[in-house]
């Protein structure tokens, strides 16, 4: 039996934001308020993919450039739901829907109640948060 000797470890890896483990990509959103979404999506932020009321990657970059022009957010246009991509959703709904929780990323039933006020046509439709 050999014991080689591994690589050297070079300690932590930068990260510039914190991956959310997300069983529900919607953030409980129905169905029908995700594709209302997406259409506000579709029709400002360059969401170019199909509305089917299932936010993927494709459909949170689209959220991301939003929230980078409008809330605060400076992380990668990349899809990835992680901490800064919530903050920046926080953000809009402490501004426009009622939102009173904190604005530090954390996917709470308060965040999830803003964001369904958003999308229950409070916000996408027809409308450019700008």
């Amino acid at each position: 039996m050999s014991f080689a000797a591994s690589a050297a470890y070079a300690g932590p890896t930068a990260v510039s934001e914190a991956v959310l483990p997300l069983s529900d990509p919607n953030l409980g959103l129905s169905t029908a308020e995700a594709g209302n979404v997406q259409q506000w999506l579709k029709r400002f932020w360059g969401f170019s993919g199909r509305v089917d009321g299932v936010l993927r990657p494709d459909s949170w970059m689209a959220f991301q450039r939003c929230l980078r022009a409008n809330w605060g957010y400076t992380g990668a246009v990349n899809g990835v739901v992680g901490t800064d991509t919530v903050a920046a959703l926080q953000r809009m709904p402490a501004a426009r829907y009622g939102y009173t929780g904190p604005t530090e990323g954390v996917v709470d039933q308060a965040t999830r109640t803003a964001f369904r006020r958003f999308a229950d046509g409070d916000g996408p439709v027809g409308s450019r948060p700008d």
